[in-house]
């Protein structure tokens, strides 16, 4: 029989929420995340093509000082899908902080609003002391029970307008009832998760696995963990990748683009993202902010960002082409939906989309 084809690779961008600018890790934003300076990312996101947008989930900022301002993130990805018609939203929520009966409501009504172009990102982990801030104080494998009863939930709710009682653990719903459901398909559950907790939960529901970048080798093998627990659930995996990019027309550009990004982090910063890294149990976050010379890290990937950001930390740095073959190094693995950012994120998303991915889907087609 001849081999089935792969999809075309999606790629999407990000929603800066903490604040943006051509230099991160200060105490202020030089672009704070006013409605109006994410809609600009957003319009040109979409007039560039992109796929989708990944909106993150937040207590205090995790770019510049905690203090400096955030956009929250449901409301805001309410306001940018009402004035944009083609490009979905990825929208990162927390289980645990509200009833999944009025969770289900809200994700229903912003389905119908945008004209089904939502997806959710459910994000059980968290960095320490994060859940704290609002009360909710669950061990690290606890949260990936509430997850699942969670995304079970709501996928009850949403299978048809009629009463149900659904009652575990961490969920009790009687005779609740959702109606109008998503438009369309109902929202896709994206999960991520290095940790065999997270890797279990997503062979289980996901229905597609995001990893921070890591090196090659380290991708490998965490596709190779994480689709025995796909299989194990009867499930077929699909993977998606998260990473920063700095790209410029040179190499030794885009080498001195990333020491210029940081070239004005505030001491106080780099204190408080470190006090937050110390200790933590979070897997991902331990790869994403190792020690390494000059934050490089070999294979073009640079993690300098960690430095001063929570959560994803880490770039590929270099020329369009050197960027385009690294992507396609990871497609090769399995992955097949890229989100990507670049600060600042307007500029970024233009020149990526111009520069980067016609190489990257043109190496797709050639590799079938």
């Amino acid at each position: 029989m001849p081999q089935q084809r792969r999809p075309e690779p999606k790629f999407s961008w990000f929603v800066p929420i903490d604040g943006d600018g051509e230099h991160i890790g200060t105490l202020r934003a030089e672009r704070p995340p006013t409605f109006d300076y994410l809609r600009k990312v957003v319009e040109t996101a979409e007039e560039c093509g992109y796929y989708s947008l990944l909106i993150p989930t937040r207590f205090t900022n995790g770019l510049f000082e905690e203090s400096a301002p955030l956009a929250e993130t449901w409301t805001t990805a309410t306001a940018l899908a009402a004035v944009t018609t083609r490009i979905r939203f990825l929208i990162a929520v927390r289980p645990g902080f509200i009833n999944p009966g009025l969770f289900a409501q809200m994700a229903a009504a912003l389905s119908n609003i945008s004209n089904g172009r939502i997806d959710l990102n459910v994000v059980p982990g968290g960095i320490q002391g994060d859940f704290e801030r609002f009360g909710v104080d669950i061990d690290h494998d606890e949260r990936y029970a509430v997850a699942e009863e969670f995304i079970d939930a709501l996928r009850r709710l949403w299978a048809a307008p009629e009463k149900i009682t659904h009652i575990t653990d961490h969920v009790h719903l009687e005779d609740a009832l959702v109606s109008p459901g998503p438009a369309a398909t109902p929202p896709a559950f994206y999960l991520g998760g290095a940790s065999d907790s997270a890797l279990q939960l997503a062979g289980r529901q996901a229905d597609r696995l995001l990893a921070w970048i890591q090196p090659l080798e380290s991708i490998a093998a965490f596709i190779e963990r994480a689709t025995r627990h796909f299989e194990d659930a009867g499930r077929e995996p699909a993977f998606g990748l998260r990473t920063h990019l700095i790209v410029r027309d040179t190499e030794p550009d885009a080498w001195s683009a990333a020491e210029e990004l940081l070239s004005q982090a505030a001491g106080a910063v780099r204190e408080q993202r470190q006090s937050v890294f110390a200790g933590t149990t979070m897997v991902g976050q331990q790869a994403q902010s190792a020690s390494y010379e000059d934050h490089k890290m070999g294979g073009r990937l640079w993690n300098g960002i960690s430095t001063v950001r929570v959560n994803c930390g880490t770039a590929i740095v270099g020329t369009p082409g050197q960027v385009a073959e690294k992507l396609l190094a990871y497609r090769a693995l399995g992955i097949d939906e890229f989100i990507l950012s670049g600060y600042p994120h307007v500029e970024e998303a233009r020149r990526v989309a111009e520069q980067v991915l016609p190489l990257v889907r043109a190496g797709a087609i050639a590799d079938g």
